[in-house]
């Protein structure tokens, strides 16, 4: 029998979670397929409604009856960010798998907590870092292991969206301090996954935040002041000697999805963008004179697990597909898969040091030690 699931949260990322939870074992077949049992909302109604939607056998408004139920083994956690901690920390301590989207809390010392509990409990514990399981990402991984680029002394990340960009949009609870910072817990923690995975850890910063708009309007009429940052730039030194530069904005008019990641070396470089994102260009120094420049690698059953959804190349994932892959993943680190690739609570909590250590930066305006 498969691994009992409570859901918490069933927005966006709700339903992404239960869409991987339904269509893990079909896409794997090495799993056993997951039992939904239940899932937790606001209240009784959307919890009732969704759970029906989502495949649920119950909800409930309360998520603190999932941590009390001995038919769940796992929690997958959705909620909004501000929440995250305390509802990690019960599962854990209840005794539950948890996999938690991103970002893994809003202060250091509840990501700190939510790490300890994990140690604690010998549990697994994962965040929703869903774009390190695209196939052209673990492309990158390999070519800059095998030393195809050299020795990598730059790196450039961006990530941009507009769902932000209208200075008329209506205030809601991502423009809250209870959220978090802004665009660097909410945007920037994703270009900071993938360069965990392909390169390493960040060891100094020196940032900036912005506020295109000070306040927003509030849907009942008047305003409401904006209290956190949709923009933010910082410079950065990695343990490995490069320097690099970060950029994320929520409020690019024309972008939708781009996180951009160019990595150079000292015989080529790598660029990647989310906006299409099973495509991987790769320039390599090595070719010969009048043959050089960057080839586009499409995604294909040659680069793991894209053959699991697709037999034919160029047809290309989604992100949802993305969800599946890190579903399986964490069921891999739960059955003892040592080789699981995933953002552990460990890993996770390296990334909250270095959004933190942005903050601190930005407010004491200069260069500070992660």
């Amino acid at each position: 029998m498969g691994l009992g699931v409570g859901l918490i949260g069933s927005g966006y990322m709700g339903k992404c979670h239960a869409m991987a939870w339904t269509s893990v074992a079909t896409v794997f077949p090495d799993v056993e397929r997951p039992r939904l049992v239940a899932l937790a909302d606001a209240t009784d109604e959307l919890a009732a409604r969704y759970s029906k939607s989502f495949g649920f056998s119950r909800g409930t408004g309360d998520w603190r009856e999932l941590i009390a139920d001995p038919a769940i083994d796992v929690i997958s956690v959705a909620a909004p960010n501000q929440f995250h901690a305390d509802m990690a920390i019960a599962a854990l301590e209840a005794g539950k798998h948890v996999w938690c989207e991103k970002p893994m809390a809003t202060s250091l010392a509840d990501a700190t907590r939510m790490q300890e509990a994990a140690k604690r409990s010998g549990r697994i514990a994962i965040l929703g870092y869903n774009y390190i399981q695209n196939p052209m990402i673990r492309l990158a991984r390999s070519v800059i292991d095998e030393g195809r680029i050299g020795t990598v002394n730059h790196i450039r990340l961006e990530m941009d969206e507009d769902f932000m960009a209208d200075a008329a949009a209506p205030f809601y609870w991502k423009s809250d301090k209870a959220s978090g910072y802004g665009a660097l817990d909410d945007f920037a923690v994703h270009p900071l996954s993938l360069l965990s995975v392909l390169h390493g850890r960040i060891t100094s910063v020196v940032a900036d935040m912005a506020k295109p708009y000070a306040a927003r309007p509030l849907r009942d009429g008047g305003q409401r002041e904006v209290e956190n940052h949709d923009i933010a730039q910082a410079l950065f030194r990695t343990e490995g000697g490069a320097s690099g530069v970060l950029m994320v904005n929520r409020s690019a008019w024309g972008r939708k999805g781009r996180i951009a990641l160019q990595i150079f070396g000292s015989k080529g470089s790598i660029l990647f963008d989310q906006e299409r994102m099973n495509e991987l260009q790769i320039y390599s120094a090595d070719d010969r004179e009048g043959l050089q420049g960057y080839r586009t690698i499409l995604a294909s059953p040659a680069h793991p697990p894209y053959r699991q959804f697709v037999p034919a190349p160029g047809h290309g994932l989604g992100f949802n597909e993305l969800k599946v892959i890190e579903c399986h993943e964490l069921l891999g680190r739960i059955a003892g898969r040592g080789d699981a690739h995933v953002i552990d609570f460990s890993a996770g909590l390296e990334i909250e040091r270095v959004v933190h250590a942005m903050a601190r930066s930005a407010e004491k305006r200069g260069w500070v030690d992660v």
